[in-house]
């Protein structure tokens, strides 16, 4: 029984695409989901302290308790929570992958791309 983590947005459009991706990826039974509106926004940015904590009081329970062997952070199109261009996302999901990757340097952190068909798309450093 494997467990990884998705720091998803919360918008039920992209839950089931995100956790067939992910299940298949880091090849898991189960993904624990930790969702707020936007955050590939909210750990870029770098401004909402309170929830940043909060994000990663819960990937600490998923790496901790759960054994979680991977972490994806996840940014999609016609996000209400970061309402802003693909390219500007990608960015920002690139940004919390530099920032996760400092804290849990032992897991293989991946950033996504949902498109408006709902494909899942790993992000690469270069897009």
């Amino acid at each position: 029984m494997k467990f990884c983590t998705a720091i998803n947005c919360m918008d039920g459009r992209v839950q089931l695409p995100v956790i067939d991706y992910l299940r298949q990826k880091f090849e898991a039974t189960y993904v624990d989901m930790i969702t707020e509106p936007g955050p590939n926004r909210i750990l870029a940015d770098k401004t909402d302290l309170v929830l940043i904590k909060s994000i990663f009081d819960r990937i600490e329970i998923s790496v901790k308790k759960h054994k979680s062997e991977g972490i994806a952070i996840i940014g999609h199109y016609d996000c209400a929570g970061n309402p802003t261009p693909r390219e500007e996302q990608k960015v920002h999901t690139l940004n919390a992958v530099k920032i996760l990757k400092k804290k849990y340097r032992d897991l293989e952190i991946i950033g996504l791309w949902i498109d408006e068909n709902w494909n899942v798309t790993e992000l690469k450093e270069n897009f």
